[in-house]
């Protein structure tokens, strides 16, 4: 794939996002807004399931862990 077939392609997507977002309709202020909200949605979005997405995947593994009978040792001594 050439570099110029890339551009294009790229071109053509940008086309089909302002036609399925209806965005070709705004004015250059309204663009900006909308554009500035939506990639703050998705930097919130990746963000959010970064930090939080990997605690719940180490607990579910850990649960499934221990519901297949594989338990870590108590790091706890027991004192009498």
């Amino acid at each position: 794939m050439d570099i110029k077939s890339m551009k294009n392609y790229l071109y053509w997507l940008y086309c089909q996002f302002e036609l399925i977002t209806c965005s070709y309709l705004m004015e250059p202020w309204e663009k900006l807004l909308f554009y500035t909200f939506n990639i703050a949605m998705l930097v919130t979005v990746l963000y959010a399931a970064y930090t939080f997405v990997s605690g719940h995947l180490s607990m579910a593994f850990q649960f499934f862990w221990h519901f297949f009978g594989n338990q870590r040792e108590n790091t706890v001594p027991i004192m009498k």
